[in-house]
């Protein structure tokens, strides 16, 4: 039986997001830029069988509105497979801005998500949780998986992230952080491809970031 006294879960929710972005605000004059140790496009272009080659450059509408201090676009194959990747790193956020999420982005473009899941990955001796959607658009479906991920953690949670936010801010100064998305057909034995390939991509995004 719930306890009328208390105050439902997403009242406590939002409270915590809001001390969180507050903390992050008042805290935002010590907020240091972080560059990355290695540029993104060191790595790999061969990933779990997958080979890469760059995609065109965004154009400058699209800059601006990604705002990131430097991103990473690619196509990877490998035979009936392809596996679209794209990294935006942001060397400084502010308090009560996001970075663009998928899940805001794609409705945006044109996609309509019609379900979503989180799924977990390893990846040097680590188990993580990334989000998966399936998206359709005019008949074409396609997965999705994407995660955030900084020096030190990997999350899916946008929530979670904006509290991280304002504890990195208070305790390190920084809050550096990245987004990955990786997206394929949505067809048989294309999310286990794709989970393979973010298994081998962590560790190498770690290494930009110096770990």
């Amino acid at each position: 039986m719930k306890n009328p006294s208390l105050p439902p879960w997403h009242f406590i929710v939002t409270c915590a997001l809001l001390a969180a972005t507050l903390t992050a605000s008042n805290l935002s004059a010590n907020r240091t830029s972080e560059s990355l140790v290695q540029p993104l496009d060191t790595i790999s272009r061969q990933i779990a069988g997958f080979i890469g080659i760059d995609n065109p450059p965004l154009d400058a509408h699209m800059l601006q509105t990604l705002n990131a201090t430097t991103y990473l676009g690619r196509t990877y194959e490998k035979p009936a497979l392809r596996a679209d990747l794209f990294i935006a790193f942001y060397a400084q956020q502010r308090a009560g801005e996001s970075m663009h999420s998928p899940k805001h982005c794609l409705p945006g473009a044109g996609w309509e998500i019609w379900d979503y899941d989180v799924a977990e990955v390893t990846a040097n001796h680590q188990t993580f949780k990334i989000n998966k959607y399936a998206i359709s658009h005019e008949g074409e479906r396609r997965l999705v998986l994407y995660w955030y991920q900084s020096k030190n953690r990997i999350i899916a949670s946008e929530y979670a992230g904006k509290i991280l936010l304002a504890k990195d801010t208070l305790l390190h100064q920084s809050t550096a952080a990245s987004i990955i998305r990786i997206m394929v057909p949505d067809q048989p034995g294309a999310f286990e491809q794709a989970r393979l390939f973010a298994s081998e991509l962590i560790p190498q995004v770690q290494r930009c970031f110096g770990r």
